[in-house]
């Protein structure tokens, strides 16, 4: 069996073998939490192999089939689903997976606690990330590895099922409803969220891009308050990011208090602890929105580059808030330069392991390393790196040397101090100084 995609992961994914297309067909009971599947995959082999392994845990399997037929043998255990097809697969083959699946699904257990199927006192969310997406289909679990997904999902009558996507039908069928989903643009595994409760559908205005909250009633107000200037927010990041990826964004507000909130792709989650317009609900609103853009769109493709995610995430904080009539990105890097030069400084951007890849030093390193590019390049160089670095990897994988590269290049003949400026903040753990600003 092999150790894994990403070393960050230990025992997930598969790098012999592309999943294309995932279509899953749900039927969930709320009460007694219990799950049953039918998940099919199409997949493409990248190179010859003998074995295929599927990422799946804590549930049972009934029946797997490859191409129609039984593979020549199959194993589940640890987490994993190892098939053995009749004849070895060829690199370019093209090939289905089925996998019937059920049990009572929880999270996967990990270095950070649980990630994935979690249930609430009366509904369900999955936040996935990084490797919470076995806890409920089998899949491929690997950022780098991006799919289509259909998402058909039975539950029972009075609560809403929201999945990635544009919704595309609802209909009743016995003593359930039936919704489904459709994301066509590529998605990573840990992404894949579902969502169901007791929520109420209120459409959020002034945003180019439509916007809806999913909450409880008694919630509805504190939700539409809270995200007053979320389209605001959307205006913002599409002048200085490049047009919004995907059709629409909701958010999903929780009766059940939530540690932090999470983003999946079209959609992010909070509680109602959450709901706040002070700066520190504020900034959150806006870190899950940009996700959409750093995360979604252009998602890592090993763990290790993480800060490709969270330090854009947070930079755009702060642009929101030096474009809201906050406090400038300046301040709030000055802020966060001085208190983490009072942090140990143990931590390196490029590669912080797997025990601090979720540190706030990664976020705010990041968010840092971006102001002082801004510093160096100008606004308007800046600013046009960040939007064609989005539009030449939409809905793509990224590393942090392609950015290396992609900043370096834009900058001409500033390529080799940008190169040195960069090196500093990924490769090395001392705290670089800002560079000084132009006024």
């Amino acid at each position: 069996m092999i150790d894994g995609a990403d070393p960050y992961l230990a025992g997930h994914g598969d790098l012999t073998f592309d999943v294309e297309h995932y279509d899953l067909a749900l039927d969930y009971k709320v009460h007694t939490n219990h799950l049953a599947g039918r998940a099919t995959l199409q997949c493409r082999a990248v190179q010859d192999t003998e074995r295929v392994h599927l990422d799946l845990h804590g549930l049972r399997v009934s029946k797997v089939t490859l191409d129609g037929h039984p593979p020549r043998r199959y194993q589940h255990r640890a987490g994993r689903i190892v098939l053995q097809p009749q004849v070895p697969l060829k690199a370019g083959q093209e090939f289905t997976v089925v996998v019937a699946y059920s049990g009572h699904p929880t999270t996967v257990p990990g270095h950070d606690g649980g990630a994935g199927w979690e249930e609430l006192t009366d509904g369900v969310i999955v936040a996935a990330q990084p490797d919470g997406a076995p806890s409920w289909f089998p899949c491929n679990d690997r950022p780098s590895n991006k799919a289509a997904y259909r998402f058909e999902v039975a539950t029972p009558p009075g609560y809403r099922t929201i999945a990635n996507g544009e919704p595309v039908s609802r209909r009743a069928a016995s003593s359930r409803v039936v919704w489904v989903y459709e994301q066509r643009e590529p998605m990573a595994t840990y992404l894949a969220t579902l969502q169901i409760g007791r929520y109420r559908t209120t459409l959020l205005p002034g945003s180019p891009v439509p916007m809806t909250v999913e909450a409880p009633v008694g919630l509805t107000d504190d939700a539409q308050k809270a995200l007053s200037r979320q389209g605001e927010m959307m205006r913002t990041f599409i002048n200085l990011f490049g047009p919004y990826p995907f059709t629409a964004y909701t958010v999903v507000v929780t009766d059940d208090v939530l540690e932090i909130p999470l983003e999946s792709q079209t959609l992010s989650t909070f509680g109602p602890n959450h709901l706040r317009m002070d700066w520190q609900g504020q900034r959150l609103i806006a870190h899950e929105l940009a996700h959409q853009w750093f995360g979604n769109s252009l998602t890592v493709a090993q763990w290790r580059d993480i800060w490709l995610h969270e330090g854009f995430a947070c930079y755009s904080e702060w642009l929101w808030s030096e474009a809201s009539g906050g406090r400038t990105a300046q301040r709030l890097a000055a802020e966060s330069w001085k208190r983490l030069s009072a942090a140990p400084e143990d931590l390196i951007l490029a590669d912080p392991t797997r025990a601090k890849m979720f540190d706030d030093r990664v976020y705010k390193r990041g968010a840092l390393l971006l102001h002082a590019l801004r510093l160096t390049l100008g606004d308007a160089l800046f600013f046009t790196v960040l939007r064609d670095w989005v539009e030449t990897h939409r809905h793509g994988t990224v590393t942090t040397q392609v950015f290396v590269d992609h900043a370096a290049e834009a900058a001409g003949t500033k390529g080799a101090a940008v190169r040195q400026l960069l090196g500093s903040w990924l490769l090395r753990p001392e705290l670089p100084r800002l560079p000084p600003t132009s006024g």
